[in-house]
């Protein structure tokens, strides 16, 4: 059985940093993703990374402040966030399991929250 546990989430001001965790049990994942959703939005892809390619891939919105990391023998990956910005505020997810980076996650977490006071 699949799980995937996002952590790290917080309250935080702008221009401050935070770094939010996942580790995914129940299987070996090449493609995995970070996603949000802001209240009143569409959830939308914040970044991924995949293991099998070698790459990293970002949201132009997040570009040069937030940087995707795994740790393959853990099953884990890591977001951290820097110059953070209250339009950053939203529920981060965890996905895991796509065929690509820019496919359809099969497995999700259950979210962890990030809110960015102004």
């Amino acid at each position: 059985q699949v799980q995937v546990v996002e952590s790290g989430g917080g309250l935080v001001q702008a221009g401050g940093s935070l770094r939010l965790s996942c580790a995914a049990s129940g299987g070996t994942f090449s493609n995995m993703g970070w996603f949000r959703q802001a209240p009143g939005a569409e959830r939308e892809f914040v970044a991924a990374s995949s293991w099998s390619a070698g790459r990293t891939y970002y949201a132009d919105s997040v570009k040069g402040r937030f940087t995707i990391s795994r740790d393959n023998a853990l099953n884990a990956m890591f977001l951290q966030m820097n110059s953070l910005k209250p339009e950053d505020t939203a529920v981060y997810y965890c996905a895991a399991g796509a065929k690509t980076y820019d496919a359809e996650y099969p497995y999700w977490g259950q979210g962890t929250q990030v809110t960015v006071s102004s």
